[in-house]
């Protein structure tokens, strides 16, 4: 499928070997407190263990930059980090991932993980503002995603474990990715709500 095309191409460019049953989990956003990244750090060395690749993008506190590129030295066979603002690469990355990761403290929108579900890819989000209004459980009817509620890294490594044992069973994961994708969050439908 086109999604694996886009994973092996970006997975290249950052000299990170593609592995088809490897599943790919995406970040893009500022790297501060609000966006989770301290959950992410206290994670990163267990989720390191797992059957996992990773890719993140952006820019923010120096302390999450220095902490990345640091991961980035020891994990560089799994995780792979540019630092900056890339629109393009913000699109490849959100085709190419299996899973978006988006675990915020607080969200009063949130853009990237309406993006991921056009693209096919799975967010993992915090049950928080925008985020538990665009992201539905996998357990409910036409879930799309994978939610958890406390601000906490061990619930964060919970969700992130659960969504990586779902992903070894293809057809539950593809209905829930063209759940994702089936969503229309376009101002034509807003428009004729609001009429």
């Amino acid at each position: 499928p086109l999604k694996y095309e886009n994973k092996r191409e970006l997975l290249e460019k950052y000299k990170v070997e593609f592995n088809e049953e490897t599943p790919l989990i995406g970040v893009i956003g500022r790297l501060v407190d609000q966006k989770g990244f301290d959950l992410i750090e206290k994670i990163m060395p267990e989720l390191m263990k797992l059957d996992v690749q990773m890719i993140i993008l952006g820019t923010g506190e120096e302390k999450y930059q220095k902490f990345l590129k640091k991961a980035e030295k020891k994990y560089k066979d799994k995780l792979a980090v540019h630092i900056g603002f890339d629109e393009t690469l913000a699109h490849q990355i959100e085709a190419a991932a299996d899973m978006y990761l988006m675990p915020s403290k607080y969200e009063p929108c949130g853009l990237n993980q309406m993006y991921s579900l056009k693209y096919g890819t799975v967010p993992i989000v915090r049950n928080t503002g925008g985020l538990a209004d665009t992201i539905i459980d996998y357990k409910k009817p036409h879930g799309n995603g994978f939610l958890f509620n406390n601000y906490d890294a061990k619930e964060l490594m919970k969700v992130i474990e659960t969504a990586l044992e779902l992903y070894k069973d293809k057809s539950k994961w593809n209905k829930i990715a063209r759940q994702g994708m089936s969503l229309d969050f376009s101002w034509k439908v807003s428009a004729q709500k609001y009429m």
